[in-house]
């Protein structure tokens, strides 16, 4: 069974950065690809960036090009998301998936970008 833990979450300032990590276990790893998704309070989940198995191929939500990075270590069986120049805007939970497995997601490091 897929058991994943994210963490990184936190406070920032509008511009700054932080690192999103995502720990998994109970599947292997480097075999799927995997999925951040993200959600506001009362609103729906929405899909923020994937990644193909191997760490290679990569796509993002497009408000979020340019400024988040996905990146996968398979060795450590560890994903990534980087996020920079962070934009103000109400506090999400940020969820990483197995491929786009709902039943996957873990409780999410919050991110909060305000000054």
């Amino acid at each position: 069974e897929a058991h994943l833990v994210e963490s990184g979450g936190g406070l920032a300032q509008p511009g700054g950065s932080l690192t999103l990590s995502c720990v998994a276990s109970g599947f292997t790893f480097n075999q799927y690809g995997m999925t951040w998704v993200r959600q506001i309070p009362g609103k729906a989940l929405e899909f923020v960036s994937d990644i193909h198995a191997d760490g290679g191929q990569a796509r993002y939500k497009e408000s979020v090009k340019g400024r988040f990075t996905i990146s996968k270590d398979n060795a450590k069986n560890t994903l990534y998301l980087q996020l920079t120049n962070l934009k103000p805007e109400a506090p999400a939970m940020y969820y990483c998936l197995k491929e786009f497995d709902l039943s996957t997601k873990g409780q999410g490091p919050q991110v909060t970008v305000s000054s």
